[in-house]
């Protein structure tokens, strides 16, 4: 089960790619949640090892 803030980050994701045609950057999602960076790749980390998005820690910028 996601907690509120993976959650959050999901719709935000979601929501961006629907409406904007493109995924938001680090910056934006930091942004958008209220999180520091390292808070929002603790968050794409915990998603992307329940395969919710596939995303690498090695390139934080790059959603895919």
């Amino acid at each position: 089960m996601l907690s509120d803030i993976e959650r959050k980050t999901l719709r935000i994701i979601h929501n961006f790619q629907a409406g904007r045609k493109r995924l938001p950057s680090l910056s934006e999602l930091c942004v958008k949640t209220g999180c520091s960076r390292g808070g929002i790749m603790e968050v794409l980390k915990v998603l992307a090892e329940e395969t919710y998005i596939e995303w690498h820690y090695s390139r934080p910028d790059e959603l895919a």
